[in-house]
């Protein structure tokens, strides 16, 4: 029994030595296979990366005599494809301002006046604020004292609206009660796409024109401010009497120095395009001014492109100077000043 022991492991042993040496052959040669195939695969990729530079770099040698080193926009729309529509785009963005300007968006009118035919005399436009329910209804007091004054207005052709934007805070409690103000009283023309905040008033100017010549067919368009005393009959006939200029531009005319120094009022950001002696160009104040139909809807169709400054009076002047512009100075409608208080009558 004792000398068969070591025999028996002496085999056993041998067996698992054999069988460890032939696995370890055969992950031997799977390894090695493994690393042929990966090679060959890089090798390939390489090969075929160096076609294609090859390729290439004759590609570039060949057209670089015909083509610029550096593509400009117009190559990269060629190249995309895109030259022909760009074309067309532009084609029929100048017709579109073409078919506006010669009086084709009084089809898109939808007030009484375009509905009836009848071409209104004027649309005042009273700028106001969230905070100014107070000033509204004082004038709501005075210059529509009766019920039916809006409807006589409209009757001798004049359209007259409170003007004001949107909070900052879309349908908030400023937005609702604007809204429901208007419902009752039925005389705010609420602007959309403007936001009623300080440093967007500029803009404001832009937006009313817009939309107070897409709704009502005039011959005049009037920005005012609510603190101005107005009479309606002087306004009248100031514009019946300047109702055969086509392109009027009416107001209470100065100029005067731009505010260079910031934190003062009037300050203008922009000050340094007015140039050395800093002063700004013929304008019309603020307080009141008046834009003929066609004044009005230029501002209308180049809404986008034209530049506010830091001031609406001092915009609208910018604009006038670029269009073939009949400038009218007219001293009842200027202001006059004490302290923060304006006081402005029409006489």
């Amino acid at each position: 029994m004792e000398s068969v022991l070591p025999v028996t492991n002496a085999k056993a042993e041998r067996r698992s030595k054999s069988k460890t040496v032939h696995n370890t052959s055969k992950s031997s040669l799977l390894m090695g296979f493994l690393s042929c195939l990966a090679w060959l695969y890089v090798a390939g990729r390489l090969w075929q990366d160096a076609q294609n530079r090859t390729l290439l770099a004759g590609l570039l040698k060949k057209n670089s005599g015909q083509r610029p080193k550096v593509l400009t926009m117009e190559d990269k729309l060629s190249v995309l494809g895109c030259k022909g529509l760009e074309r067309r785009i532009a084609d029929a963005e100048m017709e579109l301002t073409l078919a506006k300007s010669q009086g084709f968006l009084k089809n898109q009118l939808q007030q009484s006046g375009a509905s009836s035919g009848k071409t209104l005399l004027a649309v005042i436009g009273v700028y106001t604020g969230f905070g100014g329910r107070l000033r509204r209804n004082i004038i709501r007091g005075s210059w529509m004292s009766r019920a039916d004054v809006l409807k006589n207005l409209e009757e001798r052709g004049i359209i007259l609206r409170f003007v004001i934007g949107r909070s900052p805070n879309r349908g908030d409690s400023l937005d609702r009660g604007i809204a429901e103000e208007s419902r009752a009283n039925e005389d705010i023309l609420i602007l959309d796409h403007h936001e009623e905040a300080q440093e967007e008033m500029p803009k404001k100017v832009k937006f009313f024109f817009s939309a107070a010549v897409q709704m009502w067919d005039a011959d005049f368009y009037i920005k005012v401010d609510d603190n101005v005393d107005l009479n309606f009959d002087g306004l009248t006939e100031l514009l019946k009497s300047h109702r055969d200029k086509e392109s009027a531009y009416i107001g209470c005319m100065k100029s005067g120095d731009v505010v260079v120094e910031e934190g003062k009022t009037w300050y203008e950001p922009e000050w340094w395009k007015f140039g050395d002696q800093k002063s700004y160009f013929r304008h019309a104040a603020g307080s009141i001014f008046v834009l003929s139909k066609n004044l009005a809807q230029y501002v209308h169709i180049n809404s986008a492109s034209l530049k506010a400054y830091a001031h609406d009076d001092v915009s609208v002047g910018s604009w006038m100077m670029g269009v073939n512009t009949t400038y009218i100075d007219d001293s009842r409608l200027c202001c006059s000043y004490s302290g923060q208080d304006k006081f402005c009558t029409l006489a």
